[in-house]
């Protein structure tokens, strides 16, 4: 009976036991081979990873043994290491006879509940945060104050033009006579630098509310002169009319109209 072992690379680890018996062959005779005809192999030179992975078997696996010749393949694996994660583990649950008192879940609402108090937390503080942010962006109490103007109209006496200070700016407010009235309307619209009829400019005919800036370099303008009756820039010589409308000189635009309500007959609020 005899006994065969294949495995590739792996040949050369293996062992394998089998009992002779006499079959009336006449043992084999070594003869000896010529020199010259004798081929040895050089070893190949590998480093350590080579020589590991031409130990790992690259064929299949082939062993015939008889009744009387057992023949056992064995792979050790006693070697392997494997991690210790002991010290990540809780105490509690660190023996395996002692049952712990809470469970994967009582774990987990826990972790969901500091979670969810921490983002309640965070969003709390970041509200806080801008809002500290935007108000510290917002107007003082004394530029709230100016945001509007309160203005007695009775004080105007008709024809003329009384200057105030608005949110640092300068405000015309005009009562202007019938005569001034009907002349604004007349005017051609085509006619005009910057087309704005008179109806467009106020709420009210008898009083025209415009902020008092040049609309070419900012100077302030002069009340109830020029060639038009209205207002006069010294600077570069605009002319504007009793509607506040451009009508000569270099300024591209008609003086602005702020927003302004009329509470009633004696009262105007500018803003």
């Amino acid at each position: 009976m005899t006994s065969v072992a294949r495995a590739g690379h792996l040949a050369p680890f293996f062992k394998a036991s089998c009992s002779i018996t006499n079959n009336g062959l006449k043992p084999v005779v070594a003869i000896a081979a010529p020199a010259e005809k004798l081929v040895v192999q050089p070893l190949p030179k590998t480093s350590t990873v080579q020589s590991l992975h031409g130990a790992l078997p690259v064929q299949s696996l082939k062993v015939r043994h008889g009744n009387f010749a057992p023949t056992q393949v064995r792979f050790a694996h006693t070697d392997i290491a494997y991690p210790d994660f002991s010290a990540y583990r809780r105490k509690e649950s660190q023996d395996p006879k002692v049952k712990a008192d809470d469970s994967v879940d009582r774990r987990q609402a826990f972790t969901y509940l500091i979670a969810g108090a921490g983002s309640v937390a965070s969003a709390y503080a970041a509200k806080s945060v801008v809002t500290q942010f935007v108000s510290s962006m917002a107007a003082a109490a004394d530029v709230l104050a100016l945001a509007k103007i309160e203005i007695k109209l009775g004080d105007i006496p008709e024809g003329k033009s009384v200057t105030f200070k608005w949110r640092g700016k300068p405000l015309f407010i005009r009562h202007r006579t019938a005569n001034e009235i009907s002349t604004e309307k007349a005017v051609p619209v085509d006619q005009l630098r910057d087309p704005e009829h008179d109806d467009q400019r106020t709420q009210d005919p008898k009083w025209l509310v415009v902020i008092g800036v040049c609309t070419h370099l900012g100077c302030v303008p002069v009340a109830n002169a020029g060639d038009f009756g209205g207002y006069y820039c010294p600077c570069h010589g605009s002319h504007y009319d009793a509607s506040g409308r451009i009508r000569k000189g270099p300024a591209p635009l008609n003086l602005e109209v702020p927003p302004h309500t009329f509470v009633d007959e004696s009262l105007l609020v500018v803003g």
